[in-house]
Formats: structure tokens, C-alpha cells, sequence
């Protein structure tokens, strides 16, 4: 069974759309500890988040799935795959920021042993939050990726991307040439939901962003 053709989200000459979807929750992200590359699994809420979102995205056809090879993301791409019967691509350059020292750290943590450096994260300044990747450099890795499997697409196809906040954060971004210092006007997103860009005559444009929240609020590394 193959979920391209005949999707009900399909809509001719419509020009080719990326969605951005968010693993589920883990338990990380309940006690507010910073994952990073971490491989956390989920929560049976998660699971149960990422079924519920699976069934809305499978309705929009779906022509290829990508997904972060961390747990989280990998088992959020594949209650996907199931409803559409794609195979999922996974790709350790959609993890997420690697944190360094951050990493296994509460929110209030951080801020109480590195306040300075998340201030200035904050601010948009270019930080190595805990000594790790710059968002630029996420980025650099991530988006050439997506970019990647949208080439594969036909002209009107669809690629549902499974990552994590952050990263998918930077990936919009750079897709829509924004200057790395205003990414972070750019929310968050909820756990399991999803950002749309589509293919326009000069560029990517937002087209959704945090669909699919209930609401629900952003719990995570990029909040």
C-alpha cells in the first residue's frame, strides 16, 4: 500500500509541501529536562499523541516520510507509517541540538547554573548552549536534508519531516531565509504537532504553524 496518489489532501498544482511534525511527549519533557540528543523514549502519552496526529496527517496524503533516528521521533514517524504504509527514512542529522552540559538538566536548572549563556541565547546571540551546536549548525545539518527528500517529490507532493522542537525550529528558518537572530520569533511547538511550508513562485512560505494543538502547552528544549 503506498500513500502517495490519492490522498484527500491532495489539491493539483498546489506546488510541493513540507510538514514539520514533532515527536510525542516523553517524560523529559513533563519534568521540563532539557533532551538534547538524548534518546528518550515516550510516554504512553506520547503515544497516544502521535496516533492521534497520525490520522490527521495520513488524511493530507503524504508521499514520503523522514524522520530523526532518536526514539522519540522514530516511533512518532511510525504509527505514520502504518496508516500509509511509507517506509520511514531516518536521518541523524533531523536530531535534535546537541546540548552538551545541558543536557539532563531541569529548566530551572539551567537558568540557575547558566543564566548568563541562556540570556543570551534568548537575546539571539550565537551561543553553544552547555558547549554544543550553534542553531546555525543544526541547521546546516538538518535542512540540506530535507531539501534532499523534496527533490524526490513530484511536483505537488507532500514529505512529512519527524524531528524534534529545536530542529525543526532552525530547519524553518533557514528555509525561509530568515537571519538566524530572529528564528526565535519562530513559538514552539507542542508536542506532536506540526508546521507546514509550502512551495511558492519565491521560496518556502509558512504556511501553518503548531497545527494540530488542542491546545496543548509547549513542553521542551525550545520553549
Amino acid at each position: 500500500m503506498s500513500g502517495a496518489g490519492g490522498g484527500s489532501g491532495r489539491t493539483p498544482d498546489r506546488g510541493r509541501r513540507i510538514i514539520l511534525w514533532r515527536h510525542g511527549q516523553t517524560s523529559w519533557n513533563v519534568e521540563r529536562r532539557f533532551q538534547g540528543s538524548t534518546d528518550v523514549e515516550l510516554t504512553e502519552t506520547g503515544a497516544g499523541q502521535a496516533r492521534r496526529a497520525a490520522r490527521l496527517l495520513a488524511s493530507l496524503g503524504p508521499d514520503a516520510i523522514v524522520s530523526s533516528d532518536l526514539k522519540r521521533a522514530a516511533r512518532t514517524a511510525a504509527e505514520l507509517a502504518v496508516l500509509t504504509g511509507l517506509e520511514v527514512a531516518r536521518d541523524e542529522a533531523l536530531r535534535e541540538t546537541y546540548a552538551g552540559v545541558w543536557q539532563g538538566l531541569t529548566h530551572e536548572e539551567i537558568i540557575d547554573r547558566h543564566g548568563e549563556e541562556y540570556a543570551a541565547w534568548k537575546r539571539g546571540e550565537p551561543v553553544r548552549r552547555g558547549g554544543g551546536e550553534l542553531e546555525t549548525e543544526v541547521a546546516d545539518r538538518a535542512a540540506p536534508v530535507v531539501l534532499r527528500h523534496v527533490e524526490k517529490l513530484p511536483e505537488d507532493g507532500t514529505l512529512v519531516v519527524v524531528s524534534h522542537g529545536g530542529t525543526i525550529r532552525t530547519t524553518i528558518g533557514r528555509l525561509l531565509g530568515l537571519e538566524p537572530r530572529h528564528w526565535e520569533s519562530l513559538g514552539g511547538l507542542s508536542n506532536c504537532c506540526w508546521s507546514v511550508l509550502g512551495e511558492g513562485a519565491r521560496g518556502w512560505r509558512l504556511l501553518e504553524h503548531n497545527a494540530g494543538t488542542l491546545p496543548e502547552p509547549v513542553l521542551g528544549d525550545d520553549d
